[in-house]
């Protein structure tokens, strides 16, 4: 079950590869995020150390947190995959210049996992030619409507 999907992702880069990962989360976020009140849009991951880390997710504390804890709303959070997924991304990364951009944060089994994806940036002209594509479908599917009146 999907809780949010970063669309500007798909419109910034070409998707290579997408891989699931788990996240580290404290139990406010987890209230939070099940309650819909976060942000990935501007978030990226990094390698740091052989791990992999969320940068710039937001997470809006609900009002019903705690006061006593200090609460930061867009800390880093680290990402839990397998050693042997980390090296090949690590690899590519490095070597051919991909990025590793956060896709979808959605429930598996009642723990939330983040898909991030492999990706290629997309130049002005390709993101024109997306947009041109999309057109012409939604044009023949009107057509085809039309012409089933």
């Amino acid at each position: 079950m999907s809780i949010t999907v970063n669309k500007k992702a798909f419109h910034d880069y070409f998707i290579e590869e997408k891989y699931e990962a788990g996240i580290v989360l404290e139990g406010w976020e987890v209230k939070a995020i099940r309650a819909a009140r976060m942000n990935i849009k501007e978030s990226y991951v990094i390698i740091r150390h052989g791990e992999l880390f969320l940068i710039g997710m937001h997470i809006t504390p609900l009002s019903t947190a705690s006061t006593h804890n200090r609460h930061d709303p867009v800390r880093t959070r680290k990402l839990l995959l397998h050693a042997r997924e980390i090296g090949k991304l690590i690899g590519k990364v490095e070597r051919a210049g991909y990025a590793l951009v956060p896709l979808d944060l959605h429930f598996v089994r009642g723990r939330i996992k983040l898909e991030i994806g492999l990706a290629k940036g997309k130049k002005q002209h390709d993101k024109r030619a997306d947009q041109q594509e999309k057109e012409g479908k939604r044009e023949a599917q009107r057509a085809m409507k039309e012409k089933l009146r």
